[in-house]
């Protein structure tokens, strides 16, 4: 359908016309390949709809002041002029046009539009698509048809993925070179293939079919090529996460399998242990044995284990594997799809853009003397016109940057008071699941300002790019993107990086701790560490975004809207028996949700990309939670378009645009974030330092031992000791904490040790080594992997060649027939001569042969 409707792609931008879908056939017309005006003849190729409020009183009517305006007497008379202004230019363009002004929708009325062959053939040439030539068969042809047998089960039963569905040679559309194209049947040589659109749902929006693959192909003669690229992104990328879930699933039954193995899980629980604890908070928190940790520490083993380090080289390998996955994959549909020389179309400015300028141009004619020259120069937004609407995106960003980190530090707080609090209750089933409750309970709430942050941040980054005044629209997309991507990432990785990297490290030490409002003491992490919190946070998170905003918005929002909008129009004096007629498709499409753009779709699948990555050292289920999400998005997506939304505007792309280079980003910045997750948040280099260097015996055996520092309880600042310091039975002299300080007893009370600049040297050390390693490994890897496909060059090269003969062979055939007429037309003009020469002599015969040789 896309070709039919390229040309009106600015024209659509009206506020008086919204698009129809104008899919599937109807039960009243004579033929099943679409809608078609009353003549029965003509296509329907595109819908245009408006509304008309009747004004009460006389009829209104209009006085012409010539060339500079028209008086009008109503709104809606002047709605009614541009209309007729704007359908006027419609047919100036060859356009051919039918209202529908007896429609079963009260206020509303119908334009149908039908694009002539003529006009095909112009804007085909205009934009320089590529059309299929004449078929001619091929060993490739063969080779195709043998393996669409093989794969036939795992594609969907369209007409799009038959054996017969191969390739033709194409070339750039040319009326002067007709002859070149398979023109057998002009009606589908620029095909919409609406017959198709049941067949799109039952094959592709339905959950039944989730094993097979998408008809990508028609998804794209559909919708366009911008929207099928994104779903054969998505497509991809849910393929590829398939390897990665079950790499990450081995990596957790690894820990599962070893948790009973584990020497420091092991001497936490061991009923001998008798390591006192400092106090978790000041004063309504008592000491505790190390002991009661063994259900964390068990459980952190699960997740930070020598596989984990394996899984984030191998989730950083993957990502590049994706990435030039996906470049070979776009390049192939390029191909297929007939886009290898598509060069971006000509962006036109915005209308919000040139309104802008014509304000320019007011104001400076209003200023200036010479009002002919000002008002005919042509003008443009400078930097300094826009300077305003800059510092204003700048301060605004920052601002809401700032709300996300203030919401974390009050989630903090919020932490910190709750854990007080349950120390004090009465209870002993809560004072013995305080960590749990807490760790819950401001997971949830961080995962409820995330939602409706998310919500906010978008109308703002909208918000701000509209100040902005880009120029085109491709401008207005990036720029949003780019601001709605920095916003939305902030706000959902902001409570995971303070738990990553600063959770535990602002504490001090007992008798020395950090406070917040001189109240509030900073917390410090379980003995098991900070990275099984992490987890919590980020499962929570990921899981509730995904089923919440993801797939419940989704499915709710656009049912609602439909309901909220079938249910206004019913008020707008439908009369009953205009109720019981049945809608044309049109008209029923009335009701269907707006298409808003491809923005949110990309935006939930980067995000998910970023938990995928990101964090991945920390969670390895991760990448099975998003196949799992993503084999029902699919679908749910596919179901969307097909029956919740209007039907877009197809739009020519060749790429996915600034998202790739999103995702770059976003996989760069993974290699660097494990690798501290790795480093800081995990023991894992604590370990390895204990075993190689302080390990009597090279074993884990007295690690936890090595890690707890002494603290003499009788230097705990006033009124920070707690209050009933003898639960055990026995007064408390010395107890312990994590970390790595001299003890009481030495010549530096509390001073970092040797061991604690050894483990941090190792730390940034393994950073660096990890960093450089893994970044080497990814330029391995997409040095060796062909961004072009060895088979779709060599196919572009023979169809150069194909090209090349099929031009010869065609110029020789139209040769042929031109010297075939040309002879025919001198033998009968010869003959003619003949018969009128008969009785003149052969010497005037020659002079006159002569003459016309001559």
């Amino acid at each position: 359908m896309f070709p039919r409707l390229s040309l009106l792609h600015v024209w659509f931008k009206s506020a008086y016309f919204q698009r129809l879908k104008a899919l599937t056939p109807e039960e009243n017309t004579r033929s099943q390949h679409g809608l078609f005006f009353q003549d029965g003849q003509r296509r329907v190729d595109y819908v245009l709809t408006y509304s008309v409020k009747k004004s009460s009183g006389s009829h209104s009517t209009r006085q012409s002041l010539g060339c500079s305006g028209e008086i009008f007497n109503s709104q809606e008379d002047q709605k009614a002029f541009r209309r007729e202004e704007f359908e006027g230019k419609l047919r100036d363009m060859g356009l051919e046009l039918e209202k529908d002004e007896d429609g079963k929708i009260p206020g509303v009325y119908f334009v149908k539009i039908h694009a002539p062959w003529n006009v095909l053939c112009r804007e085909a040439e205009f934009m320089k698509l590529k059309m299929p030539t004449k078929k001619s068969n091929s060993i490739v042809e063969k080779i195709s048809t043998l393996i669409s047998k093989i794969l036939e089960p795992l594609h969907p039963h369209v007409e799009e993925h038959q054996p017969k569905n191969v390739k033709h040679l194409s070339h750039t559309f040319s009326r002067e070179k007709q002859h070149l194209f398979d023109l057998s049947d002009k009606d589908y040589f620029f095909d919409s293939k609406t017959r198709s659109s049941i067949l799109l749902y039952e094959e592709w929006a339905n959950y039944s079919v989730f094993y097979k693959y998408q008809p990508i192909g028609l998804v794209r003669k559909y919708f366009g090529e911008k929207i099928g690229l994104y779903f054969a992104w998505l497509g991809l990328y849910t393929q590829m996460l398939i390897p990665a879930s079950l790499v990450g699933v081995i990596v957790f039954l690894y820990g599962c399998a070893t948790v009973d193995d584990n020497i420091p899980s092991m001497e936490i629980c061991h009923p001998r242990n008798n390591i006192t604890m400092c106090p978790l908070c000041d004063r309504v928190c008592s000491y505790w044995k190390l002991s009661t940790a063994c259900g964390t520490a068990r459980a952190s083993h699960l997740f930070d284990n020598p596989a984990t380090v394996f899984f984030s080289i191998f989730m950083a390998l993957w990502a590049a594997m994706f990435m030039e996955h996906w470049k070979r994959r776009q390049m192939r549909l390029n191909y297929e799809w007939d886009l290898t020389g598509f060069e971006d179309e000509e962006d036109h400015p915005r209308a919000e853009y040139e309104f802008k300028v014509m304000q320019k141009s007011l104001r400076k004619r209003q200023k200036s003397q010479d009002k002919v020259n000002t008002l005919y120069a042509i003008e443009k937004l400078t930097f300094q016109d826009r300077l305003p609407a800059y510092m204003t995106n700048i301060v605004m960003m920052l601002l809401m940057i700032g709300v996300t980190f203030a919401i974390v530090f009050g989630v903090i707080l919020y932490r910190i008071s709750t854990k007080a609090a349950l120390h004090m209750s009465s209870s002993l089933i809560t004072r013995n699941h305080v960590q749990l409750t807490v760790k819950t309970t401001a997971a949830i709430i961080n995962l409820v300002v995330i939602l409706i942050l998310d919500e906010v941040y978008g109308a703002v980054a909208r918000w701000l790019t509209v100040l902005e005044a880009p120029k085109t629209d491709k401008s207005f997309e990036e720029r949003l993107i780019f601001k709605t991507f920095i916003l939305k990432f902030v706000n959902a990785f902001a409570p995971i990086i303070y738990i990553a990297f600063f959770r535990g490290r602002l504490v001090g030490r007992p008798g020395s701790y950090l406070y917040v409002f001189d109240s509030y003491r900073m917390e410090e992490c379980a003995h098991g560490g900070c990275l099984m919190e992490l987890c919590i946070q980020l499962s929570i998170t990921m899981l509730g975004k995904q089923l919440i905003q993801n797939n419940l918005f989704e499915i709710g929002i656009p049912k609602l809207k439909k309901l909220i909008r079938y249910i206004r129009s019913k008020q707008g004096a439908f009369q009953e028996e205009e109720r019981q007629k049945k809608l044309t498709r049109y008209e029923t499409d009335h009701f269907l949700e707006p298409f808003g753009g491809l923005t949110p779709e990309y935006m939930e699948m980067i995000i998910q990309f970023g938990f995928v990555t990101l964090f991945v050292a920390s969670f390895p289920l991760a990448p099975l939670f998003a196949l799992l999400n993503n084999i029902i998005e699919i679908r749910l997506d596919a179901k969307k378009f097909v029956t919740e939304l209007r039907r877009p505007v197809a739009a020519r792309a060749k790429d996915i645009g600034i998202w790739y280079n999103i995702l770059r980003g976003v996989a760069k910045v993974a290699v660097i974030i494990n690798a501290f997750v790795i480093s800081f948040t995990s023991d894992f280099i604590p370990r390895m330092v204990y075993q190689y260097m302080y390990s009597p015996d090279g074993s884990m055996h007295g690690f936890v031992n090595h890690t707890l520092s002494s603290f003499n309880v009788s230097h705990f600042q006033d009124g920070k000791e707690p209050m009933d310091p003898s639960h055990f039975g026995y007064p408390v002299v010395i107890c312990r904490y994590k970390d790595y300080r001299e003890p009481p007893w030495s010549n530096t009370p509390y001073e970092l040790s040797k061991e604690f600049w050894a483990v941090l040297a190792v730390r940034l050390a393994f950073v660096i080594v990890f960093q450089n390693v893994v970044m080497l490994m990814n330029d391995i890897v997409d040095w060796l992997i062909p961004d072009i496909p060895k088979d779709i060059s060599l196919q572009i090269h023979k169809e150069k060649i194909l090209l090349v003969e099929l031009f010869m062979k065609e110029e020789q055939g139209k040769s042929y027939i031109i010297d075939s007429s040309t002879s025919t037309d001198g033998k009968e003009n010869c003959s003619k001569h003949n018969n009128n020469s008969k009785v003149a002599p052969p010497r005037s015969r020659r002079h006159t042969n002569s003459t016309k040789s001559f």
